[in-house]
């Protein structure tokens, strides 16, 4: 059931419609939504609503734990105990295979054969997301930062929040789970807000992503290598389509509830330095690597020498994170070091304000598309199937085929002219949390700018793909 779907709008106006129908109980609310929960995550992957359940159980009780004993010691271990559970379930369902066809490989090359046969594990849909969710529950409580979850509903509805479960945003239990404990009346602006947000969320999904899908998926040997970095161009835009038209349908969908989520992009494509892009994209994800990893490891109040440590080891997990495959531990390590150079200069970083709009000239035009430039290459790591196909896109790309005539490109156009519109708008609006809020305020054009969206939306969006992110 993706949130662009007819599925998905008959379930959610049903749960629309009982959720505001007992607005003044909260138990009510409260039990209609994780009803909600888990038909959404049933449907889609009903075998795995178990170790959910499961899971969220036991760190109810951790948390019980660790707000009933005084002993430090004694909190931390059963912290510890929840953080080793969390990432266990990520090592077992993610990495196992991976970490077992790596090790049988080394040994193989050192001339130690080995015979293996990797496990039937099938991975939870979501279980990066949930599982970061259970660990920023049982560290705040531990900080005492919030107090441990009393209602084991209130604590579900956290975790299991149908609208971010999939795909995230990742939201901090101190922002998101406290709002989960409060009667929620319909709030007419807030919805309207949300259901704008939706609607350039789908634009972006449908239109644009869904458009390119149809040309980002080739045979590196049988094109060029024009054709190659054309298509790395189209998949670094589809790819931001699609997370971040995720998440903004996400994040609306939350608004029409009452809930407020973190935005998960602020324009990243219009970042100048790399490290201002890694503050525009996927920034929840970022804030929690920060949050509970960065700064425990001393962060950038350190050494230079325990700075660089740092940084690699935060974009190292970022890198397993999206997935148990060698070509997204390399994007993590690239990033790592397209790092360096701001880290060994002494020069204080500028202060990048996400609120402020993007002003152009043409040394900010030069940087935006340096960076944009760096990080489609690193895209390709990404992208790519496995090093070996890196490898072969990056030789034919820095070849004489660069300059040959590309094929097969010039379909997407009409996409692409969409693409761009997109963005000329969103630099408009770039102070703004996402495009759509800046609206004419006449109200017989805004509503022609809603029109024509959906006359987009219904005849150009592309064949229906799933999103990137419910891979990872």
């Amino acid at each position: 059931m993706i949130v662009n779907s007819i599925t998905f709008l008959i379930f959610f106006s049903i749960v629309f419609i009982l959720y505001y129908a007992g607005q003044k109980v909260l138990k009510w609310q409260q039990y209609i939504l994780l009803f909600a929960n888990s038909v959404f995550y049933a449907w889609a992957d009903w075998k795995m609503l178990f170790l959910l359940i499961i899971s969220i159980i036991v760190f109810y009780i951790l948390g019980l734990l660790i707000e009933q004993y005084d002993s430090k010691n004694l909190k931390n271990s059963i912290c510890a105990i929840g953080v080793i559970a969390g990432v266990g379930l990520l090592i077992y369902f993610k990495y196992l295979n991976f970490f077992i066809s790596s090790f049988t490989t080394l040994l193989s090359k050192i001339g130690l054969e080995c015979n293996h046969n990797t496990l039937k594990v099938v991975m939870p849909l979501g279980i990066s997301f949930f599982t970061f969710k259970l660990i920023s529950y049982i560290v705040d409580v531990r900080k005492n930062e919030m107090p441990a979850c009393k209602n084991i509903v209130t604590l579900a509805n956290y975790i299991s929040f149908f609208p971010t479960i999939l795909s995230g945003p990742i939201d901090k239990s101190t922002k998101l789970l406290p709002q989960f404990e409060q009667t929620h009346f319909f709030n007419y602006s807030m919805a309207v807000d949300g259901c704008r947000q939706i609607l350039w969320g789908m634009f972006k999904k449908m239109v644009i992503a869904d458009g390119l899908a149809l040309y980002t998926k080739t045979n590196p040997e049988i094109v060029a290598g024009s054709t190659l970095f054309i298509l790395s161009i189209y998949y670094s835009i589809q790819l931001y389509c699609d997370f971040s038209g995720y998440s903004d349908m996400a994040i609306g969908v939350s608004k029409l509830l009452g809930y407020n989520i973190t935005p998960n992009f602020r324009y990243p494509y219009f970042a100048q330095s790399i490290s201002e892009f890694w503050k525009r994209w996927h920034i929840s994800l970022l804030n929690w690597f920060r949050y509970y990893i960065y700064i425990p490891l001393g962060g950038s109040r350190c050494s230079k020498g325990k700075v660089i440590r740092n940084t690699f080891i935060i974009f190292l997990i970022s890198g397993l994170w999206h997935g148990a495959n060698w070509t997204f531990i390399f994007w993590g390590i690239l990033h790592a070091l397209l790092f360096l150079p701001l880290l060994l200069n002494n020069k204080p970083r500028p202060k990048v304000n996400l609120e402020e709009k993007i002003i152009f000239s043409f040394h900010s035009v030069r940087k935006i598309i340096t960076v944009f430039l760096v990080v489609n290459f690193a895209w390709i790591i990404f992208h790519a199937d496995n090093i070996e196909q890196t490898v072969l896109i990056f030789s034919k790309i820095f070849s004489e085929s660069l300059f040959s005539k590309p094929s097969g490109v010039l379909p997407a156009l009409p996409i692409l002219i969409f693409a761009l519109c997109m963005f000329i708008y969103e630099w408009k609006a770039s102070n703004k949390e996402y495009a759509l809020s800046l609206l004419p305020k006449k109200k017989i054009l805004r509503w022609g700018l809603y029109t024509f969206i959906i006359i987009l939306i219904v005849f150009y969006q592309g064949k229906s793909a799933q999103f990137i992110y419910f891979n990872f």
